[in-house]
């Protein structure tokens, strides 16, 4: 991050009460670099963290980055350059995927450019909900009382994504990638979470998108609020899978027009279509797919 050929940005450190030296790398580079500014806190979680970093921020744009990723050197310039030009509120772009030694280029071009677009393509999973691949005005936040929610551990990027493009922002895209997401210390964080809590999280998700969005906004994205729930459950198993045969009855007349994998439609008709006992199967045949 401090080797960017854009030179006028500040570095906001979080140390979220870090047991082991991380704060006092923070400070190390404090010294070192006077862009870099550190706030020792504790432990509250990302949101937490991210919402601490966003209340002293003092640019003009803001974007997030994880200890685990890195960034390429003309991330910051290409981007303030694209919002500059554009007027933008929203700057999103693509980003690669590093995984056993290979990197991959994920496109993120929205269909079109319309808040609400991006918003609807952003909970359909079309886009990823993330705040690292996206330069936001940061004053958009004031004007629209948007916060990190402090009860999400889980997804709290989507959330503050979706919250923005509730409001005619103006958005932009650069098909260019600048961010490598490192998918094997991700995935094996998600992993070492409880299942359960993850599932909490998704009907979290479920009850804030009913609270904050238009009826008829809400029913566009409520087949895939359901599926989100839905890979969770089969996960989590008995008693989960039962319970959610109710909601399954909504899910699966949207599965067919819905733009997701064709072998997760096939393997959720299946599942949720037996008895528990052949639910139970697919639920370990989906763990041991998705979570090795």
């Amino acid at each position: 991050i401090l080797a960017q050929t854009f030179q006028d940005f500040e570095v906001l450190l979080i140390d979220d009460g870090s047991p082991d030296r991380s704060g006092e790398i923070c400070d190390e580079y404090a010294r070192k670099d006077r862009r870099v500014r550190v706030f020792h806190k504790e432990n509250g979680g990302v949101s937490s963290a991210r919402q601490c970093g966003m209340d002293h921020a003092q640019g003009e744009y803001t974007i997030h980055a994880d200890p685990d990723d890195w960034v390429e050197p003309t991330m910051l310039e290409e981007l303030y350059r694209k919002a500059k030009e554009e007027d933008a509120d929203m700057v999103i772009c693509d980003y690669y995927t590093e995984e056993k030694g290979k990197t991959k280029y994920i496109v993120q071009k929205p269909s079109d450019l319309n808040h609400e677009t991006v918003l609807c393509e952003l909970l359909f999973g079309q886009l990823f909900g993330s705040c690292w691949n996206k330069l936001i005005r940061r004053v958009c936040y004031d004007w629209y009382n948007v916060t990190f929610p402090l009860d999400f551990s889980y997804c709290e990027d989507l959330f503050v994504n979706v919250c923005l493009l509730l409001n005619d922002i103006k958005v932009a895209y650069l098909p260019k990638a600048f961010y490598h997401y490192d998918q094997i210390v991700n995935i094996s964080s998600l992993v070492h979470r409880s299942p359960v809590l993850l599932l909490n999280h998704e009907k979290l998700l479920y009850e804030k998108m009913a609270c904050i969005l238009p009826s008829d906004l809400f029913a566009k994205v409520y087949p895939y609020l359901l599926f989100r729930q839905a890979r969770w459950v089969l996960i989590c198993g008995k008693p989960f899978t039962h319970n959610f045969t109710e909601k399954f009855r909504d899910l699966k007349p949207c599965l067919s027009a819905m733009n997701i994998p064709f072998v997760h439609k096939i393997f959720l008709k299946v599942a949720f279509g037996f008895f528990p006992s052949v639910v139970h199967i697919f639920s370990i045949l989906w763990n041991y797919t998705h979570r090795r």
